[in-house]
């Protein structure tokens, strides 16, 4: 039979628990006071004008007055326009001279570069085009390969060549700038692997050698299979980087000639400048599809073999 003083003991001991669950309530609510200032900045400049750039994508807006609502016809004009189509296609041709020349020449050099005792010297220099105003390096470009005075024909000249239009012509306009898109870029490609390679335990090379693997088979066999990751993250940055490619032929074509140099993200600029804010939205959202896909696709070819 329950007593009076069980009773209240019973009572006291779902005070405490009570009690016990409210402070573990506040404790558990602790951490996201901490966080709720960069969820708060996260939401205004990034959920927001996301949400709201996708709306834009379904009417036809022009910087003023109401939204008027379009459903899918700015996609329907993308998908059927050949404009659209031919800066994606100038922008997968400047993909394919840059991106595997990217990483072939950027492994080449981390491995070089991790065995010199100078890598760190070597490694400042490497990445100073990366963090050079891309402007300036576009004008020095655009000295180097002027058709009548540029320093690339004079040298040509003297050596009983004639000069080529490297920014007039639709043969080596998209060359020209996907040279200047290496320059700046594959110093930092280089960092990145030379991080990566650096995470490969020693032990597995000491290993090699004593099974007396040379040093072509250390790589095949050891560098570039556990480099692998690396070499698909150095994969979609240059995927980012090339299909959002605005500045360089801006100041060095500004698509010319013929819309050959209009990449991808210089005919999303073309809509803004042209105030069809409606089509630029429904345009950037086309783009982002295309460009997940892609490196989709570039990661899963290049991922890595089981137990590797």
């Amino acid at each position: 039979m329950t007593t009076k003083r069980d009773r209240q003991a019973t009572q006291a001991s779902s005070a405490k628990a009570q009690s016990a669950g409210g402070g573990s309530r506040r404790r558990s609510a602790v951490p996201y006071l901490f966080i709720a200032p960069f969820l708060v900045i996260f939401a205004a400049f990034g959920v927001y004008p996301m949400g709201f750039a996708l709306q834009l994508s379904f009417t036809n807006w022009h910087g003023a007055g109401a939204l008027k609502f379009t459903g899918l016809r700015n996609y329907r004009y993308l998908l059927t326009s050949p404009d659209f189509w031919g800066s994606l296609a100038n922008s997968g041709i400047v993909w394919l001279l840059v991106v595997p020349v990217q990483v072939i020449v950027a492994l080449a050099v981390a491995v070089v570069l991790m065995n010199s005792r100078f890598k760190g010297a070597f490694s400042a220099a490497l990445i100073a085009p990366f963090v050079t105003p891309l402007v300036a390096m576009a004008q020095v470009w655009i000295i180097m390969f002027d058709t009548d005075f540029g320093a690339v024909n004079h040298v040509l000249g003297a050596v009983g060549l004639p000069p080529v239009g490297w920014l007039t012509t639709v043969a080596w306009a998209r060359p020209t700038v996907a040279l200047l898109v290496l320059w700046r870029t594959t110093g930092y490609a280089v960092v990145l692997l030379m991080a990566g390679l650096q995470s490969i335990p020693p032990q597995v090379y000491e290993a090699a050698k004593l099974d007396g693997a040379s040093a072509w088979r250390q790589f095949w066999s050891i560098t570039l299979p556990l480099a692998m990751r690396t070499v698909s993250f150095v994969v979609v940055i240059g995927t980012l980087t090339v299909f959002q490619l605005f500045a360089e032929p801006y100041v060095l074509t500004r698509g010319a000639p013929f819309n050959s140099t209009r990449t991808a993200g210089l005919y999303l600029y073309n809509h803004i400048t042209n105030s069809d804010l409606g089509l630029g939205a429904a345009n950037s959202f086309l783009l982002v599809l295309m460009v997940f896909a892609l490196s989709l696709a570039s990661v899963r070819l290049l991922r890595p073999r089981e137990g590797t």
